[in-house]
């Protein structure tokens, strides 16, 4: 009997190869008609989650005892994974309408898949709170509890601005704008920034981080695809997607998100000094060294990548990044210039 031939992943799906997220979501290019329901299941489910389809990490990834006791550090991943599955959640229940929607088969398998990525990440942002030592049987009540201001403040905008476009407008490419550069639109910075300063001290945590991010280099280069394609194919509907597009940076303009990410950071650098010892000389990018960071220059360093990554997939898609500027007085917006991100993975 003649062994079937050793199955490949591609190289972007592939955990040991494909590129970190900021670099993939650049230069990358992908669309629905590549990254169908087969390439979900060959690629990802049996490519990317090889080994690590229950808890996102592989199991000789181990989560370190001291994030299982009460202390800063452990505070800050409580705080980081905790509102990271929330937003999540309410990820996957936005993107239904999406599925609902899709003018062809393409967008809807791929639209499909990614609402079962959302889902997933949910999952292993949850399971690791577990493996981190909370109660399973209160997790999703004390998930509510922690985040209630944040679910309050900075979520429920963004579910209502993204439902009226994609649910009440049934506005496709309208939501796919909404989602990949509105919503999305700091999601890479943020889970990058994450998967940087957790490596050395959780190789669980790391793992963890890496997986989402490379699910979110094909969201973010997809969806820009379909974006380019629709509007070469209806120029007549480019103004409405500029108005959607400073409608979104004047959404990101009135959410002050930026002191629940603060809160968790400073907690990260107490923490962190307590380890110092184990980090030693890493560096969070080149050239600096993760003790050597503070609270604020990580959380600009996002909002850095987040411009860089903007005005790449802008020109990719043959749109002025220039929609993308705060329109309100210089200071005054939590976001910068930058006009989104995933509300989780932004906080």
């Amino acid at each position: 009997m003649t062994a079937s031939p050793h199955s490949t992943v591609a190289p972007e799906a592939d955990w040991d190869t494909a590129p970190g997220l900021l670099d993939g979501a650049k230069e990358l290019t992908l669309g629905p008609a590549e990254c169908n329901l087969a390439y979900w299941i060959t690629q990802v489910a049996q490519g990317t989650l090889r080994d690590r389809g229950v808890t996102g990490h592989h199991d000789s990834a181990e989560v370190p005892a001291f994030l299982k006791e009460p202390g800063p550090l452990r505070e800050a991943l409580v705080l980081e994974f905790g509102f990271r599955a929330l937003s999540e959640e309410v990820a996957t229940r936005i993107l239904a309408p999406y599925v609902a929607i899709a003018p062809g088969i393409g967008e809807l398998e791929f639209y499909a898949t990614q609402l079962i990525d959302e889902a997933r990440h949910a999952r292993v942002f949850r399971n690791h709170l577990v493996e981190l030592g909370m109660p399973e049987a209160t997790l999703l009540r004390d998930i509510e509890e922690m985040a209630v201001d944040y679910h309050r403040e900075v979520l429920q905008p963004v579910i209502d601005f993204t439902l009226d476009i994609v649910q009440s407008r049934r506005d496709f490419a309208g939501g796919v704008a909404v989602f990949a550069i509105v919503i999305e639109g700091v999601l890479a910075p943020a889970a990058e920034l994450s998967e940087r300063k957790w490596t050395p001290l959780s190789p669980a945590t790391g793992e963890i981080s890496r997986g989402t991010a490379i699910d979110e280099i094909r969201h973010l280069t997809v969806a820009s695809t379909i974006l380019r394609d629709h509007v070469r194919a209806h120029p007549e509907y480019r103004p409405r997607l500029m108005e959607i597009l400073r409608a979104g940076v004047d959404l990101w303009d009135s959410i002050d998100d930026r002191r629940f990410v603060i809160h968790r950071e400073e907690l990260f650098q107490q923490g962190m000094t307590q380890h110092a010892g184990l980090i030693g000389d890493y560096e969070i990018w080149p050239g600096t060294r993760l003790l050597d960071t503070t609270p604020n220059q990580r959380y600009d360093m996002a909002e850095r990548w987040t411009d860089e990554m903007a005005a790449s997939r802008m020109a990719y898609m043959g749109l002025p990044v220039e929609v993308l500027s705060s329109t309100s007085p210089a200071g005054t917006s939590p976001a910068g210039a930058s006009p989104a991100g995933t509300a989780g993975e932004r906080a």
